[in-house]
């Protein structure tokens, strides 16, 4: 089956200012970064690469006009990193409406075979900087008093197994247990906290990371017999943003064509 046809902005985001992290790239976060960007947002990018994140807030400016987008390197791993990036978005906008926590790292190996180093590594980047971010986030937008919206990118490997994944579907169990608390946390001032959980996304890093063999095997129990274009999933993620969603949160939303 083909993909669907691209779905051009409708201007949800007007006038809203979004931090996203790990948006360098061709990947979902940069994906998010356009897509925000079609809706009417201004948006803040962060991504521990600083070339390509430089190369991609120019490119974006170049589009969309360089009031619209700066950038800031980030890694999520570290605290004043974080505490930078959020920084630097209130700094250059005055406010923050929305925060897309999108870094994650993935990996395969056997249990049996996954070095301690391996497992926080994943684990580090992909739960501890999601909660590293979300606090961030919380903190700026209870402050502010304005209410706003954090949408964190899991997956729907939190909820099956996959040899060689227990690193990252830990990590990523985790952060949807994050998001249910955090909602509860959030609500007393007026902030959402929702996430989703794509399945089978192709991106440049992943074909990097997983065998062709292991990708063939995925995209064929997909129900439309292809994977997910990076936007597809950004749609989503635009809608958890926007205020067709208000009455949702602490909710983890399936982006997935597979069923068993």
């Amino acid at each position: 089956m083909n993909a669907p046809q691209y779905i051009p902005g409708h201007q949800l985001l007007t006038g809203r200012t979004a931090v996203i992290t790990a948006a360098a790239g061709a990947g979902i976060g940069g994906a998010i970064a356009r897509k925000f960007l079609e809706e009417g947002a201004r948006i803040v990018i962060g991504d521990a690469h600083a070339r390509r994140l430089k190369e991609t807030e120019q490119a974006l400016a170049e589009e969309f006009g360089a009031a619209n987008v700066t950038s800031l390197p980030c890694d999520v791993t570290e605290e004043t990193q974080v505490q930078a990036l959020f920084a630097h978005a209130e700094q250059a906008h005055g406010s923050l409406d929305i925060v897309v926590n999108n870094a994650g790292l993935g990996g395969t190996a056997e249990l049996t075979e996954m070095t301690d180093a391996q497992w926080s590594r994943v684990l580090d980047v992909t739960l501890n900087g999601t909660f590293r971010c979300t606090r961030a986030a919380l903190r700026s937008l209870r402050s502010a008093g304005r209410g706003g919206v954090v949408v964190n990118n899991a997956s729907v490997v939190g909820w099956r197994a996959q040899a060689g994944q227990a690193h990252y579907a830990a990590a990523k169990a985790g952060v949807m247990a994050l998001t249910r608390c955090a909602a509860v946390e959030a609500a007393a001032y007026g902030v959402r906290v929702n996430a989703v959980a794509p399945s089978l996304a192709m991106h440049p890093h992943l074909v990097k990371v997983t065998s062709a063999e292991l990708l063939d095997e995925l995209t064929r129990k997909e129900a439309f017999g292809r994977y997910a274009e990076p936007w597809e999933i950004a749609n989503v993620i635009v809608f958890l943003a926007s205020g067709y969603s208000s009455y949702m949160t602490g909710e983890v939303v399936s982006v997935s064509s597979r069923h068993a």
